[in-house]
């Protein structure tokens, strides 16, 4: 008797690990099932938003090509004496705009030297005692330096904002614009003399600093700084991005 008590206790403790072994194996399977589905709908929403996102670069960048062609012929056309200078920096402006633009990202190095041929080309609509001040504080030995990890034409804005709103015939005006890259960060400051004429008054409908607000957001999210301020008479405008966390988080993203 106590032998089959054994034997029904035994085939009742087989019966119950069975049944246990199976519920966990079906609550693993929904699990397991639940996570795949929850990793399809993630990537489906990652696209989604990837879509999104180039889809809005695509028509900011549509916007401002023609924005920014647009200011460089007023320059040229209202100084003819100087158009064959300002002609061959056109030249280098639209071998950017027309093929280092298409690019998701340019080197910093190309960065800079675009912004310089655009500098040399609203160069010719300031008055000869004009004080205009370009500083490079660059160490081009950095390995970033040299990597595709800034988006084309970021620099714009900043410096034909100057050349907007500054006295370009006034004596005491100034713009300045420095260029600095460091420790893997890329800033640029640009400062101006406001205009009497003037006084900002048309940033206000801008399309440039819309854009370049929106373009920052996209691209480098929380890896950049955009400061804007006004003290006294000086308009003052400093763009800094991390390279290296943006190229980190870019390359966590692929894996």
């Amino acid at each position: 008797m106590e032998s089959n008590d054994f034997q029904n206790y035994f085939y009742f403790l087989v019966a119950a690990l069975v049944l246990v072994v199976g519920i966990a194996l079906f609550l693993g399977y929904k699990l397991f099932k639940s996570l795949k589905r929850k990793e399809a709908i993630e990537s489906q929403f990652q696209q989604l938003e990837d879509k999104v996102s180039n889809l809005q670069l695509e028509t900011l960048e549509a916007k401002l090509n023609p924005h920014l062609f647009k200011n460089i012929l007023n320059s040229i056309q209202s100084h003819a004496y100087q158009t064959y200078f300002a002609l061959d920096k056109l030249a280098n402006v639209l071998d950017y705009i027309l093929y280092e633009s298409r690019k998701k990202f340019v080197t910093p190095k190309d960065e800079i030297e675009f912004a310089c041929n655009l500098i040399e080309i609203n160069k010719i609509k300031v008055s000869p005692l004009f004080e205009l001040k370009v500083k490079m504080k660059v160490k081009e030995e950095e390995l970033l330096y040299n990597q595709k990890l800034i988006a084309p034409m970021i620099s714009i804005d900043l410096i034909e904002n100057a050349f907007k709103h500054a006295d370009l015939q006034s004596a005491d005006a100034f713009i300045s614009i420095v260029f600095e890259f460091k420790e893997s960060v890329f800033s640029l400051t640009v400062s101006n003399k406001i205009s009497r004429k003037s006084k900002l008054e048309k940033e206000k409908g801008g399309f440039g600093t819309q854009t370049l607000e929106q373009r920052l957001k996209i691209i480098y999210k929380d890896h950049f700084k955009l400061d804007r301020f006004v003290e006294k008479d000086v308009y003052i405008a400093h763009l800094k991005i991390n390279l290296l966390e943006h190229k980190a988080e870019m390359l966590a993203a692929r894996r």
